[in-house]
């Protein structure tokens, strides 16, 4: 998505550099002679989101080697899970393989298939196109780290996904171990071999973190794709095609956003479970209605623009100018309210969970602070620990998300008070 099909924000200097994604050869923006370390929200050639020249359009029928290479890794993709849900019945796991000093099997669930889902757009439509453009990727990055806590929310951030992606699978599944009940942590007379303390039943307390660790980063990062995926094709298409179907759509952003989204995750969490893989689904389908009109704003500033007019001039089909020039050219949007979303979904989740709503069988932060909470006076790190880790990654999302929206769109930071 970022630097996407339409080019959107590269910028091409007096040495040819950077196409929007190394092929398309469209919608460059030049910024020549132009230092972009320099640049501020006035600069109307600098290589930003919203500023694109698109005289160099063309509408290409055929696939390029990254919609290609994306579309095959995604039909493989599909081809696992198929395969997977055929054997599913057999209990054998999908992959085996060991890691520690115990052998790991790991069968996939639905929930497990939507996260990897989500991780393989994310690399071909964030990490690839950030890659393919090396100045922008630059340019921005500049940006970013002036900021100190939003780059060490980064780093953050990037330990809790890392830890959260392999970590059960280096220190397993919490196991009970009654004998080894309301160990403290190291510094308050634990050991290293239970770091974080254990749990009434035993259970090693960094395991189990870790495991939340994986169900949040599952639960905001799936979440959050689904949202904006749907807020995104609702939005742009209300802006660009205008009339009845803006209206239709848009009433339907009003009815969904006439609810308070909480409440209503709780009653649909009440009436068909709080499994994981539904959880997931309810949050994702109650929360995109503010996501959708933002997009549609931004998007209707763009829907006059000159190389819309340029686009449809050529014969350009709406669908191909609304993936190619106007989902690009309001990325920075879309980019700024996803970040900004995954801390709310990963709260929503740690409440249902705390309020006992949740999938019992899911070691959630939210269900660990439920359970700690009656032992605060003998086993006090029990429920702090795991609220300390959900505190400070909501913390760090909103910092990042921040610090996103200023180096996305130079205007916020512009129109900031001092």
């Amino acid at each position: 998505m970022i630097g996407g099909r339409g080019g959107a924000g590269t910028g091409s200097g007096s040495e040819n550099e950077g196409e929007a994604d190394g092929e398309s050869g469209v919608g460059t923006a030049t910024a020549t002679g132009t230092d972009t370390s320099t640049l501020t929200a006035t600069d109307t050639d600098g290589p930003t989101f919203d500023t694109v020249d698109w005289t160099a359009y063309e509408d290409r029928r055929r696939l390029t080697r990254r919609e290609l290479a994306t579309a095959c890794s995604l039909c493989l993709y599909v081809v696992l899970w198929a395969y997977d849900f055929s054997t599913r019945s057999s209990h054998e796991p999908l992959f085996g393989f060991g890691f520690g000093l115990s052998g790991v099997g790991l069968t996939p669930t639905n929930v497990d298939w939507l996260f990897g889902l989500t991780l393989l757009v994310g690399f071909w439509g964030v990490v690839v196109p950030l890659w393919a453009n090396p100045r922008l990727t630059r340019y921005y990055w500049r940006r970013i780290r002036r900021n100190t806590v939003a780059v060490a929310s980064l780093v953050f951030l990037a330990i809790v996904f890392v830890l959260g992606l392999v970590g059960p699978f280096v220190l397993g599944y919490p196991q009970a171990q009654w004998e080894l009940g309301h160990v403290p942590p190291v510094g308050f007379g634990g050991t290293w071999a239970h770091p974080f303390g254990t749990t009434r039943n035993g259970e090693d307390l960094l395991a189990i973190t870790v495991v939340g660790m994986r169900v949040s980063m599952q639960v905001g990062l799936v979440a959050t794709a689904i949202s904006i995926g749907l807020s995104t094709v609702v939005g742009t298409t209300a802006a660009f095609v205008g009339g009845r179907i803006d209206d239709v759509l848009m009433r339907v952003v009003d009815l969904v956003m006439t609810f308070p989204s909480f409440f209503l995750v709780l009653f649909l969490v009440y009436v068909y479970g709080g499994n994981l893989f539904v959880l997931i689904l309810i949050l994702a389908v109650t929360t995109w209605g503010g996501q959708a009109r933002l997009i549609r704003s931004e998007a209707l500033q763009r829907s006059t623009a000159t190389y819309i007019t340029a686009a449809e001039a050529a014969g350009a089909s709406r669908w191909s100018i609304i993936r190619r020039h106007v989902v690009p050219n309001v990325s920075n949007t879309i980019i700024t309210a996803a970040t900004l979303s995954i801390p709310v979904l990963i709260l929503y989740e740690a409440v249902v969970a705390f309020l006992g709503f949740g999938d019992p069988a899911v070691w959630s932060w939210g269900r660990i602070i439920a359970d700690g909470q009656s032992e605060l006076a003998t086993a006090w790190w029990v429920s702090t620990i795991p609220g300390l880790f959900l505190f400070l990654t909501v913390l760090a999302f909103n910092f990042l998300g921040d610090a996103l929206r200023d180096a996305l769109d130079p205007r916020h930071e512009v129109d900031r008070p001092r």
